[in-house]
């Protein structure tokens, strides 16, 4: 099945394979930080109805592969195993990616495969909204160029450049500046992602 998901000039195509869903032990990390991160308001829905927020996980099997939440899932209070599916294949030049699970990937699948192709290291991704947060971080860390839209190549791209040419590698932590409020932790394990942005969300949210 090949759907399209489309929001202003974004031509996202996922080739999707219905399949059985993973096993509760390899999302349980996942639901774990995302139980967190909902709670917290830095995954949820807008009032209009669309959802915002994801992470994946590298497959811990196939280092090419990652598992993922679904699409529209954001506004979703629990997730279970009927909501995360695995990426097995992914080109961003031609924008489009091929996902096996009982759902399709995030429309932000590429931009979390970005991050993976240009840093081995990294295992783990978490992308999050949040309006004051994104204001403070903007610039401070590496920053995406403004006039490009997420889920796109050319978003995928940026990262690619962010990840080679910036610290990125050492601050863990980037904000999309042509994608409203988007911002994107990530690390070697989940932890180490989560625990690296609740740090900047005390700092510079609750403090």
């Amino acid at each position: 099945m090949t759907n399209t998901i489309d929001e202003g000039y974004v031509k996202y195509q996922c080739h999707w394979i219905d399949s059985l869903p993973l096993s509760s032990n390899q999302i349980q990390d996942l639901n774990r930080w995302r139980n967190k991160l909902y709670q917290l308001g830095l995954i949820g829905e807008y009032p209009n109805g669309i959802g915002f927020g994801n992470l994946s996980i590298r497959h811990p099997d196939k280092t090419s592969q990652f598992i993922i939440s679904g699409t529209k899932t954001g506004g979703l209070p629990i997730l279970n195993e009927q909501h995360y599916t695995t990426v097995i294949d992914y080109d961003w030049e031609r924008n489009y990616v091929t996902c096996e699970g009982p759902i399709q990937a995030s429309s932000e699948a590429l931009t979390h495969a970005a991050v993976y192709e240009a840093n081995p290291k990294i295992n783990a991704i978490i992308h999050v909204h949040h309006l004051k947060l994104w204001q403070e971080l903007m610039d401070k860390v590496p920053t995406t160029a403004k006039n490009i839209a997420y889920g796109t190549p050319e978003m995928a791209k940026e990262i690619i450049r962010l990840c080679r040419e910036e610290n990125l590698g050492e601050t863990q932590i980037l904000v999309m500046s042509g994608h409203a409020e988007g911002i994107i932790a990530f690390g070697k394990q989940l932890d180490e992602a989560g625990s690296l942005l609740l740090q900047y969300y005390k700092d510079f949210v609750k403090s």
